[in-house]
């Protein structure tokens, strides 16, 4: 099988080289921006067409959400016609697509979990950027799956983990907010659910198309995120002492962007249909060392 991936020097893109790279039924093609920008849409169909790929797992994005706010050309460009153009490459050639969303299309508002039935109502440019690609994959291509996940860390990349480890180090008191709650989600994870999606699809019809939640479980706030982050730390010797980690408002801590103040998502639907099950954060965290 072969298998496109887009943004391979990003967390998730990262994991998924990793994990594909050692297999002998899988031929990876991993591309960063420099390799292929999916801006471009003469670039996009003359590499897809070349290589003919079964699968393209879309894992590039503009995800600085405070950025995109008046970077607002190249946010659509990287995160609405990228994904349009290379789900156009992967309908010419007859691929499955997995492209990765967000949490950001919701404006929060929601005192439950979000399930994917949901109306968008994205607060931002980051957000509403991403649901247009959203909708440029379900617009172009007939066999397709769109992982909306949140709160993204891992042992690669820039995430709220590395910087609170950081922070940590040199600062002895810190304030994190403590009124927007979510799912930490596993970079690692999430490479595993595209690869057992990407298995069950090779096996079953289009019927399986359509929009996934996956994050983590359980859901907490930043501050209370924060918490576990120092506690498996000192534990595991990669923090010599604790800070003092006050829970402050998302109002005492204004940012450009917007943040939903509940970015929790429902994930029933991807562990009926896939049996996948929500990603074990607090497990993750067990190997902090990895992220100094």
């Amino acid at each position: 099988m072969k298998v496109l991936i887009t943004g391979s020097h990003g967390q998730v893109g990262h994991c998924l080289v990793n994990v594909l790279s050692v297999r002998d039924d899988i031929q990876v093609f991993a591309y960063d921006r420099e390799g292929m920008d999916i801006t471009k849409a003469a670039q996009v169909i003359s590499i897809v067409s070349e290589l003919k790929p079964d699968v393209i797992m879309n894992c590039a994005a503009h995800t600085a959400v405070d950025k995109a706010e008046t970077d607002i050309e190249m946010s659509y460009a990287i995160n609405r016609d990228g994904p349009r153009y290379l789900a156009k490459a992967a309908e010419s050639v007859g691929a499955l697509m997995l492209h990765i969303s967000t949490d950001y299309v919701f404006d929060g508002d929601k005192s439950l979990p979000y399930v994917e039935t949901d109306k968008p109502n994205p607060k931002g440019v980051y957000g509403q950027s991403k649901l247009e690609g959203e909708e440029a994959v379900i617009a172009n291509c007939s066999r397709y799956a769109i992982l909306r996940t949140a709160w993204v860390f891992g042992e690669h990349g820039n995430n709220f983990v590395k910087t609170m480890l950081r922070l940590g180090k040199d600062r002895p008191e810190l304030g994190i907010i403590g009124d927007q709650f979510g799912g930490p989600t596993y970079a690692g994870d999430i490479a595993k659910a595209l690869i057992v999606m990407m298995e069950q699809f090779h096996c079953a019809s289009n019927a399986m198309s359509g929009i996934y939640h996956f994050s983590g479980a359980p859901h907490v706030s930043w501050f209370q995120f924060a918490q576990t982050i120092f506690d498996s730390a000192q534990r595991h010797s990669a923090l010599a002492s604790q800070p003092i980690v006050n829970e402050i408002t998302a109002a005492e801590y204004p940012l450009p962007a917007p943040r939903p103040a509940n970015s929790r998502l429902a994930c029933a639907k991807i562990e009926s249909v896939f049996g996948i099950k929500p990603s074990d954060w607090r497990q993750a965290l067990e190997n902090i060392k990895a992220y100094s």
